[in-house]
This record gives structure tokens, sequence and C-alpha cells, in this order.
């Protein structure tokens, strides 16, 4: 059953948003991908504040990305200016 991830982030105060997400378009969402994920997308929800939404075949496919996901997260803090402000995560159980 297909697995999903609902991040949300926010830039750090003084950086520019378009130029931050550059940067996370072209390092971090491939990165993911690589992980096994299918889709990554992200919904801008403020001036400085996002949604990632990351869509998985299945749970073991997440479960086992897990550590290397933590390092994908260490490094946008460390380097792209962004910080994790939360995060849900399920299975899907219902779409159109």
């Amino acid at each position: 059953m297909r697995y999903v991830t609902i991040t949300t982030w926010e830039t750090a105060d003084g950086n520019d948003y378009d130029l931050v997400m550059e940067g996370i378009r072209k390092k971090r969402l491939p990165a993911l991908k690589e992980l096994g994920a299918t889709r990554v997308t992200v919904v801008r929800t403020s001036d400085r504040t996002s949604a990632a939404i990351t869509e998985w075949p299945d749970r073991a496919t997440r479960d086992a990305a897990e550590g290397a996901i933590e390092e994908v997260r260490a490094k946008v803090h460390r380097e792209d200016y962004s910080r994790i402000t939360g995060e849900m995560k399920g299975e899907v159980v219902a779409e159109v």
C-alpha cells in the first residue's frame, strides 16, 4: 500500500525563499527520488514556509530510507537554511 510523508519547513529569516528552493529542487528532491520516493511535491504555504508531500510505493521503502532521509534533513538545515517544523506520515487509504 502506498505511503506518504508530509513535512513542513521554514526558511530562515533573511534568506531568499526562491534561492533556497532552487537548491532544494536541484539537490534534495532528486535525493529523495534516489531513495525510492515515487513523487515529491512542495507547496509554498507562506512567505517563509513550505509543505513537502513525498509519496513512496510502500512503508517498507520509506522505512528503509529513514537513515538517509535524516542525513538529507540535516543538510537542508545546515546548507539550505531551512528547518523542519513538523511531520505526518501514513498509508494512503482513499483517493479520487
